[in-house]
Order: structure tokens, then C-alpha cells, then sequence
């Protein structure tokens, strides 16, 4: 591949087909096209605006070169995360949802790294919660989603040939087609998905993307006030994906029974903020950051079809907070990562 074929193509302002992309993806993520080559064909791609088929291609080779995670188990297996990158600082809230999904019956086998944008990432909280997910084997990753129905994959152990862009993208210091590919590239190849975004545009192109890659069940949404989770200060733009047909549509708080909140008492500094939320969350203490765990479970507890409706699903997720069930999990498997 001639990689300055590609450049003259994209600073024409053309996207690039299938096999062009797939060329171009390969050579970046085996270190065979040089940084500065890199930084060319990255930032031009963000200039035009990635396409459907450039992200859809780019996701396919990236999966391809990821440690996989093989799944062995009849429950819908789910991912809840997003791109990041909305800059609003709330707490973990994917991350609370996760073990309320589990607890539901669903199989959560949650991908993400440390935070990059926000000031408390995935990673972060859970090791402040004493899971230290991030050396976790892939026999251990796997060993969890079997028995407890959840099971944190941490990107860097899968998706090695990232490597390669780390330098690039630091230097760049801009979003980049590598800012929306880590949830498109889940090493369980979890069929189902609740994706959030930090900009409305990427609704209509994540959905699709995930159309094409074969995703069974997907929500990608995003909240009018700039979240990338269903929020609970106003709408949330959705782009549902359900037997191969993609709907768009908005839900508010109300729908749902809840009181409109603004999002300033669910902003955390560190870790530590963001585990007291979670932890006060799944003990059921009744208030905004209880309504906004239950919005986002309740989403993921709908698309895999564990009940019949969205609000089912809401509905669902509160019962399974109230009884202690997600506690009892998080307990469960806290245990379980300290003691096997």
C-alpha cells in the first residue's frame, strides 16, 4: 500500500472504501506506516469526518489483532460504556450500572481503560473499589464472566498493537477515529450494547457501524446536555438498534418517573468520590445518582431482551437495587478478585 495515495485521496476531502482502510489500519496497528504518516492520515480523516464504512473497516482490523475473550454462557452478554470525552466529570455511572445488569441476568463484560479525559475512569474506580482488573489474566477474565455474569476486560491487555498509536496520539493531543473505536472493538465481541457518545452526530454513526458489524441489540445514546450516558438533567437522543432495524427517537427523566435533575451533585474529583456514589447507589439510597444508574441499567436490562420495554427495564433495575442483588454481587465479586 502507497500511503501517500491515501493522503492525496483524504486532503482531496474523499473517505476512503473498505479495502483502502483496511490497508491503512493494518499498517498503523503493526508499526509497518511511520508515525508522522500516522498523524497525517489521522488528522485528515478527522478534518473530513469519519464514514460509516472507514469506521466499520477500521473496527473489523482492530478486532482481528485484539486478544479475544471466548464466551461460553446461554445469558445476552452486554457492554455498557462510552467514548468519553464529555468533559462533565460525573461519576462512574456505566460502571455502578454494570453490576445492577448483572445482577438482572444479563452477562456484563465491560471493556475500557484508564481515564484520558474525565477524572475518574473506569479502571480507576474499580481498583479504588479493590478490584485490580487491569492484571487480570485472560484465564481470570474469562473465569468471571462465567461465574459471576460480569467481567472487566482492560484495553491494553487486548488490544496490544494500540502500541503503536500511543506516541502519535498524545503528540496530536486531538480526537482522533481511535476516540470512538475502543467501544466498537470489545474482545467478547459482546453482541449487545448500550454505547454513549459525546457528541450527537455519533448516534446515527455508531448505530450504524454497529449495524454493519453484526450487533444484535444497541443503544447509542447521548444526553442533550453533552453526557455520554441517558442523563437525567433532560433529553437523551437515542439510536436504537433492534432485529436489524434502527429507530431514533428521545426519552426524559419523566417518562421514566423521575424528577428532572441538574448533574452538579453527581460530579466527582477522584476515584474515591466516584466508589462513595456507587456504593451509596447500590445500597439503595434513594436520590439522582440512584435515577441515573437506574436509567442506564434499565436501558442495557431492555436491549437484550431480559423484558419487553424500556420502562420494564428501568423498572427492573430499581427491584434489583432495592432487594440487594447488585450489592451482593459487587460483594461477591470483590471477594472473589482479593481471594481466588
Amino acid at each position: 500500500m502507497v500511503v501517500k495515495s491515501v493522503l492525496t485521496h483524504l486532503l482531496a476531502g474523499n473517505s476512503l472504501n473498505s479495502q483502502q482502510m483496511t490497508d491503512v489500519m493494518e499498517g498503523i496497528l503493526t508499526g509497518r506506516i511511520s508515525e508522522i504518516q500516522t498523524a497525517a492520515v489521522l488528522s485528515l480523516l478527522a478534518k473530513k469526518g469519519e464514514s460509516i464504512e472507514e469506521v466499520v473497516a477500521a473496527a473489523k482490523v482492530m478486532r482481528a489483532l485484539s486478544q479475544r475473550v471466548e464466551v461460553r454462557m446461554d445469558a445476552p452478554v452486554i457492554d455498557t460504556c462510552g467514548t468519553g470525552g464529555d468533559g462533565l466529570h460525573t461519576f462512574n455511572i456505566s460502571t455502578a450500572s454494570s453490576f445492577v445488569v448483572a445482577a438482572a441476568g444479563a452477562a456484563v463484560a465491560k471493556h475500557g481503560g484508564r481515564s484520558v479525559s474525565s477524572l475518574s475512569g473506569s479502571v480507576d474506580v474499580l481498583e479504588a473499589m479493590g478490584l485490580p482488573v487491569s492484571v487480570w489474566s485472560l484465564a481470570r477474565v474469562q473465569d468471571f464472566l462465567e461465574r459471576y455474569r460480569w467481567t472487566f476486560m482492560f484495553a491494553p491487555n487486548h488490544h496490544t498493537a494500540m502500541k503503536y498509536t500511543a506516541h502519535v496520539r498524545k503528540e496530536l493531543g486531538i480526537r482522533t477515529l481511535f476516540n470512538i473505536l475502543g467501544p466498537l472493538t470489545n474482545p467478547a465481541n459482546a453482541p449487545f450494547q448500550v454505547l454513549g457518545v459525546f457528541s450527537p452526530h455519533l448516534t446515527r454513526l455508531m448505530v450504524e457501524v454497529l449495524k454493519e458489524l453484526g450487533s444484535e441489540g444497541a443503544l447509542v445514546v447521548h444526553g442533550h446536555d453533552g453526557l455520554d450516558e441517558i442523563s437525567l438533567a433532560g433529553p437523551t437522543s437515542v439510536a436504537e438498534l433492534k432485529n436489524g432495524v434502527i429507530r431514533y427517537y428521545e426519552i426524559t427523566p419523566e417518562q421514566f418517573g423521575f424528577t428532572r435533575m441538574p448533574l452538579n451533585p453527581l460530579l466527582v474529583n477522584n476515584p474515591m468520590e466516584s466508589m462513595f456514589f456507587i456504593d451509596q447507589v447500590l445500597d439503595n439510597f434513594p436520590g439522582p445518582a440512584r435515577d441515573i444508574v437506574a436509567l442506564n441499567a434499565g436501558a442495557a436490562i431492555y436491549i437484550t431482551g431480559l423484558v419487553e420495554s424500556f420502562e420494564a427495564g428501568v423498572q427492573k433495575a430499581l427491584d434489583v437495587i432495592a432487594i440487594g442483588d447488585a450489592k451482593k454481587l459487587k460483594d461477591q465479586i470483590k471477594k472473589a478478585a482479593n481471594h481466588g
